[in-house]
């Protein structure tokens, strides 16, 4: 019989599993950090700055003593980490490195057909040179190796060496050894990856299996696609298979909807209800996420669990957008409160805050403003802004 987890009880397990229950202002080093990332599995790199790249603000919601510098000295001189794919550009544990050698096989003929369509025959002409050229000469930057008669443009107008640096990054013969004003710097990826983090070769059930039971682990409870979409690396149908195959290990749940709508049936891994009581209560505080949070990522699951509806608006037309270009989701708690628009003005010194978006039956008391306003210091002091200024009208 499946065990039903009430909406509440389902809210505490994803946002602990999320690290989002322990005391922010815990003292964070630099083995703390790898610890975290290890726990949360990967964090999404983004180059959008409105505040602070998405990375160091998902970091930053859970511990606010993260240092910026531990996350680059574990990505470009300890080798802990490394810079792969998920759902999207992210920063991985090194140690799990020889299971993205299944993706890079996966991807190879993949993206050699769809770049194919795209840039036409002969867009691998430079492969091999491009990895020549690395062998012989060390790292470089996309820049580095740009051709004089080919015409600038975005990602649809590659030169082929990018393509090529782009194709080996892609499929692991090449790794990034760090960036120059978030712009990457290509190596080979025996020169990136500790030799240790390569071995052994994991066979493809091991891999498929760590993958699936990695995902609920770090879920709390899924179904078979939300195991296939937490990492983006194996297949819907090698997730289910795993299900079904796995069955005696696993304890069906059903978990309540905030909405009050159908209950969604899933599963969790054997004991999972044992220690439901060992949750502590997520800090009380208000914190801003990142629009690329791994709580908010798979939208369905997020919409379920906290009746809070949020997408990105970067690519959607000014005149069409809801609420804004980058908004940020707001938590309080256990509960999606709201979301806020804003932007660090470094020039300036400003925490510019331009509207404030509060769920409905969520109220704009004062004691909830004074904590709002006291994560919008801490952000803006994490954000080399000395000030927060609220414009006329923010409160809506």
């Amino acid at each position: 019989m499946a065990i039903l987890i009430d909406n509440e009880q389902a809210r505490r397990i994803f946002l602990e599993r999320q690290q989002l229950c322990a005391p922010p202002g815990r003292a964070l080093a630099k083995s703390g950090l790898l610890q975290l990332i290890d726990d949360l599995g990967f964090v999404q790199v983004d180059s959008i700055a409105t505040v602070e790249r998405a990375h160091h603000m998902i970091l930053f919601s859970r511990n606010q003593t993260y240092r910026r510098e531990h996350l680059t000295a574990l990505l470009e001189k300890d080798g802990e980490l490394f810079e792969h794919w998920t759902h999207d550009a992210s920063i991985i544990p090194a140690r799990l490195f020889r299971y993205w050698k299944h993706r890079f096989r996966r991807r190879g003929p993949v993206l050699a057909e769809r770049w194919r369509k795209w840039q036409g025959e002969g867009f691998d002409s430079a492969f091999e040179e491009t990895l020549r050229h690395i062998s012989e000469n060390g790292a470089i930057m996309s820049r580095d190796m740009k051709v004089e008669d080919h015409k600038s443009g975005g990602w649809w107008n590659w030169h082929p060496n990018k393509s090529a640096l782009e194709y080996h990054w892609h499929t692991g013969r090449l790794a990034i050894a760090g960036r120059v004003n978030f712009q990457k710097i290509y190596d080979l990826t025996e020169r990136v990856i500790a030799a240790h983090h390569h071995e052994p070769d994991v066979e493809h059930e091991e891999f498929v299996d760590w993958a699936c039971r990695s995902a609920m682990t770090k879920l709390g409870f899924a179904t078979s696609g939300e195991l296939a979409a937490f990492w983006d690396i194996v297949t819907p149908e090698e997730a289910k298979a795993w299900v079904t195959s796995h069955r005696d290990e696993l304890t069906e749940v059903v978990i309540a909807a905030a909405d009050g709508s159908r209950p969604r049936a899933s599963f969790a891994l054997l004991g999972f209800p044992d220690h439901l009581g060992d949750i502590p209560d997520p800090p009380a505080r208000i914190r801003v996420l990142s629009p690329f949070d791994p709580l908010l990522r798979n939208r369905d699951r997020a919409e379920r669990l906290f009746n809070f509806s949020y997408r990105i608006e970067v690519f959607v037309p000014e005149s069409k957008r809801q609420y804004g270009y980058y908004v940020f989701p707001l938590l309080e708690g256990d509960r999606m409160i709201g979301r806020i628009d804003m932007k660090a003005d470094r020039k300036t010194g400003v925490l510019d805050v331009k509207r404030l978006w509060l769920e409905k039956g969520v109220r704009a008391s004062a004691g909830r403003l004074e904590k709002l306003d006291a994560e919008l210091q801490r952000v803006g002091r994490f954000a080399s802004v000395e000030k927060v200024i609220y414009q006329p009208g923010w409160r809506g």
